[in-house]
């Protein structure tokens, strides 16, 4: 039992269109199928119990998608803008993101277009302003496209090229389902507030007579009840210690606090310890995406 089904059952003393018995479907968690009777429970209202005698049909039905994987990718990828307060321009349905003053690297991320949707243009028009726009600041243009995509096709026709190694899983979970099964880590990050966003730092860890400085760090951004986590990162040398599990946790916390529901983050589809770690934490793939340049050798963005 508990298996999700859709029903037709005789509705007796009905009569159908057509003049015959009347049928209706019901659809479904079976919850019982005993004493010459079937319970289902919709998706709303008070379960109803149907008599065996009066099913016509039944059959199982794949368990409906989570309300966070039917988001749009369009609207997934729009929370990336909470991340660092990175300032974006619209393009039709396309937007056009630009960090002015990056921390570090620059990063693909917040300094290329979401070629995601419609850009109210031909798209070699769009791809002509993304060039100009980041020219002109002094980037190289990137469009960030979902993998598969009619925009992708349209970019390669253009002869736009993929950015290498730079392809990646954009993976959601449940904050309070990540949070409960994240393993207890030591160490307690301290945290640098910025409004909706966070930096934990954990970087005063005693191990034996030492205590280790820069050994772990992560960022994140609240976009309503979305929490996106990037830039986590531990040193070479303190890896694989439950480091970035403490610093995550912290995160995760943060958000919860604010009243995030749904955590989100980018993982670089070659990145198989990371892919392995939030699965465990319960994240799924939404989608996957990639960047396309003019430049795709370029080192000046990662």
């Amino acid at each position: 039992m508990g298996r999700r089904v859709v029903v037709r059952r005789l509705l007796r003393g009905e009569t159908g269109p057509t003049g015959g018995p009347a049928f209706t479907d019901l659809l479904g968690t079976c919850l019982s199928w005993r004493d010459g009777a079937c319970v289902v429970q919709p998706e709303t209202g008070a379960a109803v119990t149907i008599p065996i005698a009066d099913i016509v049909s039944g059959k199982p039905v794949p368990p409906r998608p989570s309300v966070r994987q039917r988001v749009t990718v369009r609207d997934a990828e729009l929370h990336t803008a909470a991340l660092e307060g990175i300032e974006t321009t619209p393009l039709g349905e396309w937007q056009l993101r630009y960090e002015p003053a990056p921390s570090g690297r620059v990063r693909n991320r917040f300094n290329s277009c979401l070629g995601v949707g419609d850009p109210g243009m031909p798209v070699a028009d769009a791809a002509h302003a993304v060039r100009s726009f980041y020219s002109a600041r002094g980037r190289s243009p990137r469009i960030q496209v979902e993998l598969g995509s009619a925009n992708e096709e349209a970019l390669r026709a253009l002869g736009w090229q993929p950015v290498p190694g730079r392809d990646s899983h954009f993976l959601l979970a449940s904050l309070s389902r990540a949070r409960r099964s994240l393993e207890p880590a030591d160490g307690s990050p301290s945290l640098e507030v910025d409004g909706p966003r966070v930096r934990a730092v954990l970087d005063g860890v005693a191990e034996g007579r030492a205590v280790l400085d820069g050994v772990a760090e992560g960022r994140a951004g609240l976009d309503g009840d979305w929490l996106g986590i990037h830039d986590l990162q531990v040193a070479p040398e303190h890896r694989r210690r439950g480091r970035a599990r403490a610093v995550l946790a912290a995160l995760l916390e943060w958000g919860a606090e604010r009243g995030a529901l749904t955590v989100w983050l980018h993982v670089e589809t070659g990145n198989e310890p990371a892919l392995a770690l939030y699965e465990r934490l319960g994240f799924t793939r939404h989608h996957t995406c990639r960047y396309y340049s003019t430049n795709p050798l370029s080192t000046s963005q990662s």
